[in-house]
């Protein structure tokens, strides 16, 4: 039989480690699989943004599962039937979008385990996740080795931080800057002042509740200080943010070769004769 991965994620995070992510939005396999062994301690395969379903999803887990780095999956909502899908197909750490209250907390938290701890559906015989009943006790270890983080997006979310962080079964509370600064009123400036000094405050308060803070910031200085103020789990920047930039600084690269180019066959004069 089989034995069940234990979540190294979760674990160095509850000994207060350090872990460095990317995001990954592409929504493909091949994609997911050549940022894998780049050295992240974790990615984020997003659902919520990217074109992903349970199956795409899969398909990113099987070809990252080689490599040492933790796979992170962000559902489109927290929704407990979608949440059921994604640990059936072998994601055994979520991160919840739009978290506001402790209720909601409580409900993922539930969602993530099977009775009597919580309401995930039994399955295992189908799923991915049980190895189709070849993990031994693998319904036994399930909730065990399961990790929720959730996101603290928005002012009433803010506002009911100490609440969210001290739910039991919450493992991490990530801040998202883009959607945070949008509900403060600073849409697009997710370096505001304002906004870096509410993600500051919310570290010191998720980390004073004994859990793991979080944050996506891919201006390094604003994620170094994220870091400095106790952050475990920073994102420092996304595939397709990473591909765009490097793309467009290798055409402009050429833009002087191109206009000399051009400048050449303009100053070229055709006798008639």
């Amino acid at each position: 039989m089989m034995q069940i991965q234990a979540n190294a994620f979760r674990d160095a995070l509850r000994a207060g480690q350090t872990q460095i992510g990317l995001w990954v939005g592409f929504a493909d396999a091949n994609v997911a699989e050549a940022v894998a062994p780049c050295g992240f301690d974790w990615l984020l395969l997003d659902g919520e943004h990217a074109p992903n379903t349970v199956r795409t999803v899969l398909e990113q887990l099987r070809a990252v599962a080689p490599y040492p780095v933790h796979p992170v999956v962000r559902p489109v909502q927290g929704d407990v039937a979608l949440i059921k899908q994604y640990l059936d197909v072998g994601a055994q750490t979520l991160l919840i979008p739009m978290i506001d209250t402790a209720e909601q907390a409580e409900l993922m938290v539930r969602a993530m385990r099977y009775a009597p701890d919580g309401i995930r559906g039994m399955g295992a015989a189908l799923a991915r996740a049980s190895r189709w009943n070849q993990v031994e006790n693998y319904l036994n270890r399930a909730n065990d080795e399961m990790c929720l983080l959730v996101q603290a997006e928005t002012t009433l979310a803010m506002r009911n931080l100490s609440q969210i962080a001290a739910v039991e079964g919450v493992d991490g509370v990530f801040f998202g800057p883009a959607d945070l600064s949008a509900s403060m009123g600073y849409r697009g400036q997710a370096g505001h002042p304002e906004v870096q000094r509410a993600i500051l405050d919310g570290i010191h308060t998720v980390r004073a509740a004994g859990k793991a803070a979080g944050v996506l910031m891919a201006n390094r200085q604003m994620a170094q200080s994220y870091l400095d103020a106790g952050a475990q789990f920073v994102a420092v920047g996304v595939d397709t943010t990473l591909l765009v930039q490097a793309a467009t600084e290798l055409a402009r690269s050429y833009s002087g070769s191109r206009q000399a180019s051009s400048d050449d066959r303009h100053s070229l004069t055709v006798s008639p004769y």
